[in-house]
């Protein structure tokens, strides 16, 4: 693994691997075990998209192993007045270790990889959001002590996360359905991939994708860029919400995950969501872990 650019990129084993490894450093943060793996090292952070959870767990987290994380917002840096992002990865490549980009277009990670020599690690783009589903992988196996034959059932936008968790999941042997309205369906590349599994469901009906879930997902009915289309999308949206109608027919043990941040009475109830606080911010904690694990994998593998 030289770069993590996306799910599709990542074998099985190269997940339960970093799984594994998020679980070991997660252990050792909790019992005051110091693990400088990434001692004297600089990961850059650029920031074409605003942040919460992204900024503050690799920040923190470089900072845990021993290293050093630069923010750079695209507002400072040349990219954001038009040099070409190849010639900002050649230039970077000779200064710093590592670089993770929170975007937009899936092309300007892959042109990272492409141009610089240091491993790029995808912070988000509109297409894949590779390490919130690490993180939530980590989450699901730390309550359900397993992901293999569990069934997981994702309701709403075929966006990023759809992207992601469908091939996260059934990479890791886990049945998928997802419920999504027409229009809204996760990328052709995404459904290509899922078309080989036939654990794989893509259906309209939020009741019938949950029905005997052991983990229900969801996420905001309009991502970050697409507040110009935010009513036209709670009108598409209607009824694709995570409530106790759903919870009803899916396990009584259901786990319910979000990646974050969260519009209560849209996509969740504020009574489901509080109901599963604990694995829903369990789950926002194991960002930290899970991209240490990924920048201890990437990085420590250069020094």
């Amino acid at each position: 693994m030289k770069h993590l650019l996306k799910m599709l990129d990542l074998s099985t084993e190269e997940i339960i691997d970093i799984l594994n490894l998020a679980d070991q450093l997660k252990y050792e943060q909790k019992h005051g075990i110091p693990h400088n793996l990434l001692k004297g090292m600089t990961l850059g952070m650029i920031f074409q998209k605003s942040s919460t959870r992204t900024r503050v767990s690799f920040e923190a987290g470089m900072y845990q192993l021993g290293g050093h994380a630069l923010f750079l917002s695209s507002k400072e840096l040349q990219i954001g007045r038009g040099e070409p992002v190849q010639d900002t990865a050649r230039v970077l490549s000779r200064y710093i270790n590592g670089i993770m980009i929170r975007t937009f277009e899936q092309s300007e990670v892959e042109n990272l990889a492409e141009y610089g020599n240091i491993p790029i690690i995808n912070g988000l783009t509109d297409f894949s959001h590779p390490c919130q589903v690490l993180a939530d992988l980590q989450t699901v196996r730390e309550y359900k002590n397993k992901l293999d034959g569990l069934k997981m059932c994702y309701i709403g936008d075929g966006n990023n996360m759809a992207n992601s968790l469908t091939v996260g999941c059934l990479k890791v042997g886990m049945d998928v359905t997802l419920a999504c309205p027409e229009g809204y369906h996760p990328d052709k590349r995404v459904l290509n991939f899922a078309a080989a599994y036939p654990n794989f469901k893509l259906v309209s009906s939020p009741k019938e994708a949950a029905a005997d879930a052991d983990v229900l997902f969801t996420d905001v009915w309009a991502s970050m860029g697409q507040e110009g289309e935010a009513e036209k999308r709670r009108i598409a949206f209607k009824g694709y919400q995570i409530n106790d109608d759903i919870m009803s027919v899916a396990k009584s043990d259901a786990m319910v995950m979000h990646c974050l941040p969260a519009h209560r009475e849209e996509e969740i109830t504020a009574k489901v969501l509080e109901q599963h606080a604990n694995e829903i911010f369990d789950e926002a904690e194991n960002r930290l872990h899970a991209q240490k694990a990924v920048m201890v994998r990437l990085m420590a593998a250069e020094n």
